[in-house]
């Protein structure tokens, strides 16, 4: 056996490991998403009180990224994914068997305050195991687990929710996490931090206005992927009024979009990443208002989903942008966009059941959607003067 060989075998399943931490993140975020229906119906409550459960998580992601982040910044990576791993089991646990809305929406607020500090130490570890010129390979592999979340589990998830119940889910996620939990201990190596980064250079980052305006495209924009995607099952029942497979199915739509997006925008970014954002916003907005007259024909919102799934694919490329502009401070960078990505997850819900408040349909909630994505080109506009005016773009890109 050759050392590239037997290097690869050593880590294959670390990195499958961490790997399936990612799955159950993505699981318990996305999955409540589509048994919104069913938590209003066990609580009574209405479609937009229980978005609540989703703003919740959210809200956990934005304080718990950063956080997280800096308390373990001298802790061994490999205590700290286990340490992340078990709020999950906990948190997600306790979703379970919440005995009212109000309860649930605090255990989901505990569920999301791990997200981001294990996808942060998960692809730092990641990188500390991958040979020369195959770190972005590796954490790529880490990320895989959420895609498959999106693809496999969340459409699984949602059949289990509709024939058991959404507590049952939740069981389900807790199961997994306590797996996890056991694979990291016995599989992932020790990850003693040799150099803890300094707090000084972490926050200076956040002195830097390129660093928010270019965030500000996930804060904004992103919200509405989470605006149509929360209220997509509530939509499919009350407006297309298809059977409730069809949901597993516009689930798994929004996945695969998601995978093939996150691909060819990322082909599509290295040669020209602000023209490339910038044209993907201005399409999402389409397809955002697409939305609205797709929603009475299932096909036609098979395709409008699987796009809505493709505008995802933008995440990465705004990460490396802002890797780009920061040259230190990458983990605070990497907490941020978290923060970004799960501010979005609360605004979209919050948005969209205003405008069900207000007396919308589900589907109009794409109108919303598309407002959010063009207040994302906005924060793109002003990002493009910056990089200009400090000529960290060329004038072709």
């Amino acid at each position: 056996m050759s050392a590239s060989q037997s290097h690869r075998g050593a880590v294959v399943w670390p990195i499958l490991v961490m790997a399936l931490g990612t799955f159950v993140l993505g699981l318990t975020e996305f999955s409540s998403m589509s048994m919104l229906p069913l938590i209003a119906e066990t609580y009574s409550v209405s479609p937009s009180m229980a978005g609540n459960v989703i703003s919740g998580y959210a809200i956990g992601v934005v304080i718990g990224a950063p956080l997280f982040m800096l308390l373990t910044n001298k802790t061994n990576r490999r205590t700290s994914l286990i340490i992340f791993v078990a709020m999950i089991f906990v948190a997600n646990g306790l979703s379970a068997i919440a005995s009212s809305l109000p309860e649930l929406v605090f255990y989901r607020v505990l569920s999301g305050l791990p997200h981001g500090a294990y996808f942060g130490t998960a692809l730092l570890v990641a990188a500390s195991m991958a040979p020369e010129g195959k770190r972005a390979s590796y954490m790529s592999m880490v990320f895989a687990g959420l895609t498959i979340a999106t693809i496999v589990g969340v459409p699984m998830a949602t059949l289990i929710g509709q024939n058991m119940s959404w507590r049952v889910c939740m069981g389900i996620v807790a199961a997994l996490a306590l797996l996890t939990i056991l694979l990291i201990y016995f599989l992932v190596p020790s990850c003693p931090v040799t150099q803890p980064s300094k707090l000084r250079e972490e926050f200076g980052v956040l002195k830097n206005k390129l660093v928010w305006s270019i965030s500000g495209i996930i804060f904004v924009g992103f919200g509405g992927v989470f605006c149509i995607y929360t209220y997509l099952a509530d939509t499919i029942i009350n407006v297309t009024q298809t059977p409730e497979v069809t949901i597993s199915i516009a689930m798994m739509m929004f996945g695969i979009g998601t995978t093939i997006g996150n691909w060819l925008i990322s082909k599509l970014a290295d040669k020209s990443p602000l023209s490339t954002t910038g044209i993907a916003l201005m399409c999402s907005v389409g397809v955002s208002i697409m939305y609205v007259f797709a929603a009475s024909n299932i096909w036609w919102l098979y395709i409008t989903v699987f796009l809505l799934g493709a505008s995802v694919g933008l995440a990465a490329v705004i990460q490396s942008m802002l890797l780009d502009v920061s040259p230190t401070g990458h983990a605070m960078i990497g907490a941020l966009v978290q923060c970004a990505f799960n501010t979005a997850n609360a605004i979209g819900p919050m948005v969209g059941g205003a405008m069900l408040a207000s007396g919308a349909s589900f589907n109009q909630t794409g109108y919303a959607s598309a407002m959010l994505f063009f207040g994302g080109f906005i924060m793109w506009a002003l990002s493009y003067i910056q990089m200009r005016h400090k000529a960290l773009v060329p004038a072709t890109s």
